[in-house]
């Protein structure tokens, strides 16, 4: 399969080839109007950018953010903007390079590098996605606990059932998956909403936590923690996603189709990322306002917040939307899960695997660990292990930043759609944070 440009270095896309194209089943699949306005067209192009965001909002997330928000007050807040900044750029790159290319960020690495490269890649993507599972299984089974007392173990369990939904909403369309996806975040953001009102946060601490603060840094507490937020905010696995789904629009295919959809693409990425800032920088300002605040400094998992939530706030419905927005959260985490882990197999290792058996082995490989923490050590190890998950996650960024990054710096790979200076010296510039961060992370844990 070879990029085509032309004499004026426009990329016009490779030549098509269905059993290469990314989710095939879904490719160019949502129709976009021709000759339709700006709200007609925005709304064809809306739905990735909600789908890209629930991995901003997992139970991966809370878990850092409780944590941080109990122990430290609004201190880290800065950190969730700052992620969410990096978020934004990183995530208009993965859809640039999908709707360009047309090809998602592994079978871009599987163009490339070298097998033994892919391989190594292909590997550490697959952590990543096992530790974001891990997550996903945790959270659910959490709030399964919470809300219906089902013992961890079982709740543990129940999701491997999940398998099952999501094969039927897969075969439903594209679209379908979309709505659900909006729904649950609506559910998510609804409930926190409340949460903010009833914890009545401070306004001006709450501005000065938005201010980065060199202690972060050089207090390895709050560098774990800050680490941990930042794994689970920008993750690895939604740069694959992202630059597969943004093609599931049936666009033209030609150098003006290929600027609309990135225009639109963009404005449908970063209004869902805005809403995913929310919800994460609601859920540490909850946490400040209502346990460090209050001397409940030591709140660092799910089971204590929601244990004191209604207490604390005067609030008797506040625990129990706690506990459905987590459940929404697991839910809609499982839902994209599902498709990274398909593309990143497809992508690297071009290995079409019966999405039921790809997400009953993702599934197992995220069970197994969680069982076995909540069978030996109960509801703290779990706490633990969920921001274990989140730190992993951030350790394997780098693995997909760096290829991101180079191959839409690439004029031969993107054409006149290559990064401007710029956005290129804005990448590599967030690409050496994020590594250099997670290199200091392992010396003060080790040495």
């Amino acid at each position: 399969m070879k990029n085509i440009v032309n004499k004026q270095g426009h990329s016009l896309g490779w030549r098509r080839n269905k059993t290469t194209d990314s989710l095939p089943e879904a490719f160019a699949s949502v129709k976009v109007p021709a000759n339709a306005g700006f709200w007609k067209n925005m709304l064809a192009f809306a739905g990735p950018g909600l789908m890209v965001a629930v991995g901003y909002m997992d139970p991966g997330n809370w878990a850092t953010d409780l944590a941080g928000g109990a122990q430290f007050g609004y201190t880290l807040l800065s950190v969730i903007f700052i992620s969410n900044i990096f978020a934004m750029v990183l995530q208009y790159l993965a859809l640039k390079l999908g709707i360009v290319a047309e090809r998602d960020l592994a079978q871009a690495c599987r163009d490339h590098y070298h097998p033994a490269v892919n391989y190594g890649l292909w590997i550490l993507c697959e952590i990543a996605i096992a530790a974001c599972d891990l997550a996903e299984v945790i959270g659910s089974a959490l709030a399964l606990n919470l809300l219906f007392g089902l013992p961890l173990t079982w709740g543990v369990v129940v999701t491997v059932v999940d398998v099952l939904l999501i094969l039927f909403f897969q075969y439903k369309g594209f679209r379908l998956i979309e709505s659900i996806v909006a729904a649950l975040i609506l559910v998510i953001f609804g409930c926190f909403l409340f949460e903010i009102i009833a914890s009545k946060p401070e306004v001006f601490p709450m501005l000065d936590g938005l201010i980065p603060r060199l202690e972060i840094v050089t207090n390895p507490s709050k560098l774990y923690i800050a680490i941990g937020i930042l794994g689970a905010t920008v993750m690895p696995h939604n740069l694959y996603l992202h630059s597969s789904i943004v093609q599931t629009r049936d666009y033209p295919r030609t150098p003006e189709g290929k600027k609309k959809a990135i225009k639109f693409g963009t404005i449908d990425s970063s209004v869902a990322l805005f809403f995913a800032f929310f919800i994460n920088a609601a859920i540490l300002i909850m946490s400040a306002a209502t346990f460090h605040t209050t001397g409940h400094q030591d709140v660092a998992d799910i089971t204590d917040a929601f244990s004191l939530l209604s207490p604390v706030l005067g609030s008797t419905i506040a625990s129990t939307l706690f506990a459905v927005a987590l459940l929404a959260s697991g839910q809609n985490s499982t839902l994209t899960g599902t498709l990274a882990g398909q593309i990143v197999m497809e992508g690297f290792l071009h290995i079409r695997m019966k999405p039921w058996l790809r997400r009953l082995i993702t599934r197992l490989l995220a069970i197994v660990p969680a069982f076995v923490v909540t069978l030996i050590y109960g509801e703290k190890g779990t706490a633990q292990l969920l921001v274990l998950s989140q730190v992993i996650l951030s350790m394997q960024l780098g693995f997909a930043i760096v290829p991101l990054v180079q191959f839409t710096n690439s004029k031969e790979k993107m054409g006149a759609f290559r990064n401007g200076k710029l956005l290129r010296f804005t990448a590599i510039g967030i690409a050496a944070i994020i590594i250099l961060l997670n290199v200091y992370l392992l010396y003060t844990e080790f040495f």
